[in-house]
């Protein structure tokens, strides 16, 4: 099942805070982890990516500094900052009152297969 591009556009703000809440990260491993917590259903893209990451860094939600990685190879990686925790709660909140309200209609009228 391919996943709408709006809603795809529109949950990269959440995922991206959710995933740096869990730690530092850096670009390929965002990727990664988004694709593995769908089961390889989102597949996303360096141009998907990036985009969002640097709208966050200038809303200073984020902020990025480079580090070696284990391999001797600089990345960027990205980490959230106190605003972006509190971007983040209200992100968390808004989904779910929107999927708890497609919760309730569809359960009043399941789809029709």
């Amino acid at each position: 099942m391919a996943i709408n591009r709006d809603l795809v556009a529109a949950s990269a703000t959440p995922l991206i805070l959710s995933i740096l809440a869990e730690g530092d990260n850096y670009g390929y491993a965002i990727i990664k982890r988004v694709c593995d917590l769908s089961g390889g259903r989102m597949e996303w893209t360096d141009g998907m990516l990036y985009p969002v990451l640097h709208r966050l860094e200038q809303q200073k939600l984020i902020r990025s500094f480079e580090r070696l990685s284990e391999q001797g190879r600089r990345r960027r990686y990205y980490r959230l900052n106190k605003r972006g925790v509190k971007a983040l709660t209200d992100q968390k909140n808004q989904w779910l009152l929107v999927y708890s309200t497609l919760r309730k209609v569809w359960e009043k009228r399941p789809c029709l297969t």
